[in-house]
């Protein structure tokens, strides 16, 4: 297949892009201010790109972590809606074979997701108890989808998925799961958890969810689709886990003034199990991440 892959610098992107190209595909890797690696400009190829491309993956975004979404709120909401909207309308003006539309968790309701409410996100949530999204991230992602759907009822083919908090060795430390992961290899004392350390996540592996995309795209499944594992571990739990694996017990320092998100957000994987069930554990994943030798990212 000829594929486009939005955002082919990013942690989900370039995982994308090395599988694709393990399977055979050629793969044209777009993203946001390209490198000298990278093909194309996002924004410029949506513009400009004529061609009928077997399949095109919507990775691209700004910023999507939490110290952004809370501490640069209107960049990040601008840049993802622009990129939404351009990457819309382009695929309605030359219809790719399939398109996946990268959601997220944060598209669910605030209000399913607090201390009290300590249920699995089932995808049909989102409308059915319609509630405010998380940040205006969440609300970039809930707009995305409906975009897709009026996509969909145009005549394109468009899988949406909603990764939960995905994760792995080579993982950026503006991210929970690397950020402890470097703590960890420096053995620091104390170990710094932003949040009071209860904030539950469904962890899921890079793996498993370029895994769950590309079973989805090959079922040609619509969607949306949460990619989760349906286990919940909080905060204080995977930095434990980290600090065990290496091998020492340092006190824990709770930063409760930085930004922590929703107090529980696990998805319900029922639907993502009837193609495609997670493979890589989390203690797994911890293991890989410290076995892992450090590169400058």
């Amino acid at each position: 297949m000829d594929v486009v892959v939005t955002g082919a610098r990013g942690f989900l992107g370039r995982h994308l892009q090395a599988a694709l190209e393990a399977r055979g595909d050629y793969v044209l890797d777009i993203d946001v201010d390209p490198d000298q690696e990278c093909n194309r400009d996002a924004l410029e190829f949506f513009r400009d790109d004529p061609h009928m491309w077997d399949l095109a993956i919507h990775c691209a975004a700004v910023e999507p972590h939490r110290s952004a979404i809370d501490g640069r709120a209107l960049a990040v909401g601008a840049g993802n809606l622009e990129l939404d909207a351009a990457m819309f309308g382009w695929a309605a003006r030359v219809h790719p074979g399939r398109l996946v539309y990268l959601s997220s968790s944060a598209a669910y309701p605030v209000y399913l997701q607090t201390g009290d409410y300590r249920v699995p996100l089932r995808e049909h949530d989102t409308w059915e108890q319609p509630g405010e999204a998380d940040a205006i991230y969440g609300a970039v992602k809930v707009m995305g989808e409906r975009l897709a759907r009026l996509y969909r009822e145009q005549g394109g083919a468009v899988t949406v998925v909603r990764p939960f908090s995905g994760y792995g060795e080579d993982q950026s430390s503006d991210f929970p799961f690397g950020a402890f992961r470097d703590r960890a290899r420096r053995r620091e004392d104390p170990f710094v958890v932003w949040g009071d350390g209860t904030q539950v996540r469904d962890w899921i592996h890079v793996d498993d969810v370029v895994g769950a995309v590309l079973a989805a795209v090959d079922a040609a499944v619509d969607g949306p689709v949460n990619i989760a594992t349906g286990i919940g571990t909080s905060m204080a739990e995977l930095a434990e886990m980290f600090c065990a694996q290496v091998g020492y017990d340092p006190p824990f320092e709770y930063l409760t003034d930085r930004p922590a998100g929703v107090a529980y957000r696990v998805g319900d994987p029922t639907v993502l199990n009837e193609f495609y069930r997670p493979k890589v554990t989390l203690a797994e994943g911890v293991k890989r991440a410290l076995a892992r030798q450090p590169v400058n990212m």
